[in-house]
């Protein structure tokens, strides 16, 4: 974490940070007895350390006595989620997430909800002869149904049935479940469009309707994959703490996953959003999906 964090700082100088001193040793490190001497002759005015450094009373201590040099301290994780906008598992104890996912979002959690079924009433009238001339095209040019069916898990990891517009040749998974990749060779003509335009999401407006689904929040996965994301991937059925999302942070922020170490990138902007959920965050991740959709496909 400390390398790649002192390597984007490098090639970043525009986020205003830059590493005058770096203790690569900790605090085994032979400097770190001359810490207000390295603070004043490098002119540090910030000093960041890993959170497990704060129980070390001699430590935290030799920290405090740099207080009045006029510095500002922060953990790793901290300034983790400010230069990535996610948050560095890797870095993260049990302590963590009982002193940032515990905090109360109520006000947000709560005017949510009726807020979107505003929005999703309009845009639903809005959209309804689109949505019938996709339903139309989808059954003139391939067999089997325009609807597509998959139960996902949802809030409290309770199951719930997804709804898209098909995209992919009837019985796509024969040979058992598997994640979509680029160029899938099952999707179909007007699913390559339906999917760049994304407008085979439409018919998750309905599960947003029946309170199944968020416009914002982490996307919903499936059960067959969330078995082994659990087992393999530290916290991650901390996504089950809202409702998952038609589009989420992680979205807008990392490419289109197919694998563990996809999940587990995905799962660090996830649970940023969690500690930092917002209605000035949920605006920015509709623009940038807005963006993506109008402007980047």
């Amino acid at each position: 974490v400390l390398e790649e964090i002192a390597e984007h700082i490098e090639k970043n100088p525009q986020l205003g940070y830059e590493v005058r001193f770096w203790m690569k040793d900790g605090l085994r490190d032979k400097e770190f007895k001359h810490l207000a001497q390295i603070i004043v002759g490098n002119q540090v005015n910030l000093v960041v350390i890993p959170a497990h450094l704060k129980t070390n009373s001699s430590t935290a201590r030799k920290i405090y006595r740099t207080l009045n040099l006029g510095i500002e301290v922060i953990d790793l994780s901290e300034l983790y989620e400010t230069v990535f906008e996610k948050v560095p598992l890797a870095e993260l104890e049990e302590i963590w997430f009982l002193e940032n996912l515990a905090k109360s979002h109520r006000i947000h959690d709560t005017v949510k909800r009726p807020i979107e079924m505003v929005i999703v009433s309009i845009i639903g009238v809005a959209m309804l002869p689109v949505a019938i001339l996709v339903a139309l095209t989808i059954k003139l040019s391939s067999p089997g149904s325009a609807f597509f069916t998959q139960v996902r898990v949802g809030k409290n990891g309770k199951p719930f049935t997804l709804w898209k517009f098909r995209t992919m040749v009837v019985n796509a998974e024969a040979t058992g479940p598997k994640w979509a990749k680029p160029n899938d060779a099952r999707v179909t003509p007007i699913g390559k469009f339906l999917r760049k335009t994304h407008l085979d999401e439409l018919p998750q407006l309905w599960n947003i309707f029946r309170g199944e689904l968020s416009l914002v929040g982490p996307r919903p996965e499936r059960p067959e994959f969330t078995a082994t994301l659990e087992k393999e991937i530290p916290y991650y059925e901390l996504r089950y703490l809202v409702r998952p999302g038609l589009t989420g942070w992680a979205q807008v922020n990392y490419r289109y996953g197919a694998s563990l170490d996809d999940a587990y990138e995905k799962l660090q902007y996830d649970i940023y959003y969690l500690k930092r959920r917002s209605f000035f965050l949920d605006l920015a991740i509709l623009a940038k999906t807005v963006k993506r959709i109008f402007v980047d496909a």
